[in-house]
């Protein structure tokens, strides 16, 4: 089966990459290349799903109209699609929302034009953010939940895809999934989330910024828990015309400072923490009701923290040393 994932250079989408062709699917990676904080990393990627015969990639920015035109000739091959190219950042969102606005909703209506076109296509999958359910207060956060009070532009560029998803199934009859992630993290990560910047200050003797309140805390999901429901959930799609969302979650919500704690006893290292104000951006809690997709695919995450992060450290050290 011939698979296009879109951010096959970026964090999730490489996983999801190398998981297919680990099992000998065939993957059209299509990807910007947009500069980032550690653009080795990137390359780095890149140079492991090239080992594999069945990658190839095309930079393409598919925020443009035009973008999908370059693969034409493969229109009749691609069978599914994991649409993972998107800008992130909850800060960063509110300082260029254009950006957002671009990557986000011009991107993802790019795909939705292009796969109304697939004649075999069986499903498509792609990202969207526990960031939609924005300033709800209700825990767990459940699909059913409405979502119409985002609390960053960040938010508001996920839901108008889930939206925009929403429409085309309707319209052209697109069988739709969007995955609600709930902070992921773990090996070949973002160099700008808490996890990695954090375990990058401890081993360099920096202060680490934690956002003041005990109560701060977030649903962590280790990547390869997450790229087992996105297969899982591939293999169920809806049913013609139907797009529908599902979380994807740990549901088992930690404090940011459980996560420094675990970091510290992993790493041997005592954290100099430095206290800063909560950006009126960032959430509180976040916490996800996974019960819907486990009834669907049954299934259930399987890394506890202390082993993510454990197995997070190992590589880091190792690609840091190289």
């Amino acid at each position: 089966m011939a698979f296009l994932v879109t951010g096959a250079a970026g964090f999730i989408g490489f996983h999801v990459t190398r998981a297919l062709l680990e099992r000998g699917e065939r993957v059209i990676g299509v990807d910007n290349l947009s500069p980032c904080p550690d653009p080795n990393l990137q390359k780095s990627r890149l140079l492991l799903l090239g080992q594999y015969p069945g990658f190839t990639l095309h930079g393409l920015d598919i925020s443009q109209p035009d973008a999908f035109a370059a693969l034409a000739g493969e229109r009749r091959h691609i069978q599914g699609i994991f649409h993972f190219a998107a800008q992130a950042g909850v800060r960063l969102s509110l300082e260029n929302p254009y950006l957002f606005a671009d990557a986000n909703v011009r991107g993802h209506v790019g795909v939705l034009e292009f796969a109304r076109d697939l004649p075999g296509l069986k499903h498509l999958v792609y990202a969207s953010s526990s960031s939609v359910y924005g300033r709800n207060t209700k825990l767990p956060f459940a699909e059913t939940d409405p979502v119409d009070q985002p609390g960053s532009f960040y938010a508001v560029s996920k839901r108008s895809a889930e939206l925009a998803s929403s429409t085309y199934s309707y319209l052209y009859g697109i069988p739709q999934t969007g995955l609600r992630l709930f902070t992921v993290y773990g090996p070949w990560g973002r160099p700008d989330m808490a996890y990695y910047s954090f375990t990058r200050a401890i081993m360099e003797g920096r202060p680490v910024s934690l956002y003041s309140g005990r109560t701060l805390s977030r649903d962590f999901t280790y990547i390869s828990d997450v790229v087992s429901a996105a297969l899982a959930v591939f293999d169920k799609p809806p049913a013609q015309g139907t797009a529908r969302v599902l979380n994807v979650g740990s549901q088992r919500p930690q404090s940011v400072r459980r996560l420094i704690e675990v970091l510290q006893e992993v790493l041997e290292i005592k954290a100099n923490i430095q206290e800063l104000p909560r950006p009126a951006a960032d959430v509180e809690k976040t916490w996800a009701d996974i019960s819907a997709l486990f009834y669907l695919t049954g299934w259930r995450p399987e890394f506890e923290l202390v082993d993510g992060l454990s197995l997070f450290v190992r590589w880091y050290c190792f690609y840091a040393a190289g």
